[in-house]
């Protein structure tokens, strides 16, 4: 068995050519289902966000597939020239990648605590369609772990970042602040209620859109206002600012909405969505300054984050080592069974001769020897267990491999 995946993220591809492979919750797992289907597949999980689209798949060694190819096919898309836009990575660096990367090493904000989540809530979509098997399972937990211990242990001086904050942030070097500016957020999942949150704490009179058929069923940041969705244009003329967060495969502004649109004063709008939720076109317009989620990049770390990485990555290695010590126990499962069973049944010729010769009746020779089996195993156990635990990881291969050629015929 070993671990495959291809990637797609906003630092090799633009946010359009992103959309198109990207997934909803309720798709994304079909598509595993889809994927698991596929011979020598035993498990899938995707990984769907505004910044990246991943796959994930446990594949038999033998096995021959393109996680590209099959991706393409999901997504109808006959097209080779994406292909470039991806990154392929196996075992050691795919392990390797993903830990990082829930650590919230990787991300367009670095340390930012988003992806933790939704590298968490992937598993938990997998585990809803069954489409995880025992390696990817702990692979994923292992990689959540590691996130959480470095968020608990290595506290990032700026707090818990996101792509709103860093919206703010650019937006206040320009000279912009959105402190007493009338704001409205279009969209109230978690990217929704992350944007109204962190404007409202910014000074910022803030409004939530929610879906008519919703609105008595959701809450909203608390002190926020709450307007229909189907009365945004209404109250766009008002605003200073509107950012658009939702996972909508329709645009929630389109240019046709603004062709005779008055607008009261100059408006910013943000656009936090993939694929995207403001037609590009609307940032034509007089008085609108349009920005998605590409606007921004940065390269530009921290000096007190810098500090951090060493402390972080100290974390991501000693738990990568945890997991590479149970895959590698659990492939040498079937061999040390092999050993096991040799042993016994070496062990039960040799002590069936003077067996024979005692007065005891059958049944009592057969309770005696399954009885002589278990306790044989549970040496064995102890034996080669003990070993793996005392001696570094090639002397135990070794003597494994010592082991198995006793028995060979």
């Amino acid at each position: 068995m070993s671990i495959s995946m291809i990637g797609i993220d906003h630092s090799m591809a633009p946010i359009d050519i992103r959309a198109l492979f990207a997934f909803t919750r309720k798709n994304a797992g079909e598509a595993m289902e889809k994927t698991k289907e596929q011979p020598g597949i035993n498990g899938c999980i995707i990984l769907s966000t505004c910044n990246r689209l991943e796959v994930w798949a446990s594949v038999d060694e033998e096995t021959e597939i393109s996680l590209y190819e099959e991706l393409c096919r999901l997504k109808k898309i006959q097209n080779r020239e994406y292909e470039k836009y991806f990154i392929k990575r196996e075992g050691h660096d795919a392990v390797e990648h993903l830990f990082y990367l829930a650590s919230g090493l990787k991300s367009q904000i670095l340390g930012e605590d988003q992806i933790l989540t939704q590298v968490k809530d992937a598993l938990g979509i997998a585990r809803e369609h069954f489409t995880t098997d025992g390696a990817l399972e702990v692979l994923f937990r292992m990689a959540v772990t590691a996130g959480k211990k470095i968020k608990t242990e290595v506290p990032f001086s700026h707090g818990n970042p996101s792509v709103i904050h860093q919206a703010i942030q650019m937006l206040e070097k320009q000279g912009y602040s959105v402190k007493e500016k009338v704001c409205m957020v279009i969209g109230n999942g978690e990217m929704g209620k992350v944007a109204a949150q962190t404007l409202m704490e910014s000074g910022a009179d803030v409004t939530v859109t929610v879906r008519q058929y919703r609105s008595g069923m959701v809450s909203i940041p608390f002190g926020c206002k709450r307007i229909n969705y189907g009365e945004r244009m209404e109250y766009l003329p008002k605003c200073d600012l509107v950012v658009s967060a939702t996972a909508s495969p329709n645009f929630t502004l389109r240019e046709e909405l603004f062709e005779d649109l008055e607008l009261e004063k100059t408006i910013v709008l943000i656009d936090l969505a993939v694929p995207r939720d403001i037609e590009p076109e609307v940032g034509r317009f007089e008085g609108v300054t349009l920005y998605d989620m590409d606007s921004f990049k940065t390269d530009e770390k921290p000096a007190e984050l810098q500090e951090h990485l060493e402390a972080a990555g100290k974390i991501v290695r000693e738990q990568m080592d945890e997991f590479f010590k149970w895959l590698e126990g659990k492939n040498l499962i079937p061999r040390i069974q092999e050993i096991k069973e040799n042993a016994v049944n070496d062990f039960n010729l040799r002590i069936m001769k003077p067996l024979k010769n005692t007065h005891m009746e059958e049944q009592e020779k057969e309770q005696l020897l399954s009885a002589v089996d278990r306790a044989m195993e549970k040496v064995v156990n102890k034996m080669l267990f003990g070993l793996r635990d005392s001696m570094n990881e090639q002397a135990f291969l070794e003597c494994v491999a010592g082991l198995e050629k006793t028995y060979e015929k």
